[in-house]
């Protein structure tokens, strides 16, 4: 029954999305899709220069676009940007098209896990990377688990058993 479904994950950056969603797809024989790398894909830029350029509200018209597309594909594990939860059209999408996965992740391990990436625009500002990420959560967290099916907390596990325990709930849902 699994492999008959999408699988969506979602969650703020650092969470393991991509990581995770990698891994479940090689387990489940489903392809892999990140939303972030398809836009980078198909624009030859990398979403840094996308935000320069047409800022943060021409980059969610291009994610909005690309999950759009991507949730019509049947069979496919789909590791969504942060931020993209922040479309109700995007929440609805996925809400429709498939299991929706909510990877949680404490602020402090956030940290940790981006504190060395420059292909975070949100986190290149003035402000401190702790400030930006309690803002975004105190926006997104909620949305996160309004639309979730299965939330995992990823903070202190590793990919392996995270991915073991998503293939078990979704036996039993």
């Amino acid at each position: 029954m699994i492999e008959k479904r999408n699988i969506f994950l979602i969650g703020p950056m650092g969470a393991g999305k991509s990581t995770i969603g990698f891994q479940l797809s090689k387990h489940l024989g489903m392809s892999f899709y990140d939303s972030d790398h398809e836009i980078e894909k198909r624009t030859g830029v990398d979403i840094s220069w996308v935000f320069d350029i047409e800022g943060e509200s021409g980059f969610r018209v291009r994610e909005e676009k690309v999950i759009s597309e991507l949730t019509q594909m049947n069979k496919i594990v789909l590791a969504t940007g942060g931020g993209s939860i922040l479309s109700k059209k995007i929440r609805n999408i996925l809400s429709a098209r498939g299991v929706i996965i909510y990877l949680k992740v404490a602020i402090e391990k956030q940290l940790l896990r981006t504190n060395r990436s420059k292909h975070r625009p949100l986190l290149n500002t003035t402000e401190s990377s702790e400030m930006v990420l309690r803002r975004l959560a105190n926006v997104r967290n909620p949305l996160y688990e309004e639309i979730s099916d299965i939330t995992i907390n990823t903070n202190n596990q590793h990919t392996k058993s995270i991915v073991n325990y998503i293939v078990h709930t979704l036996k039993t849902i």
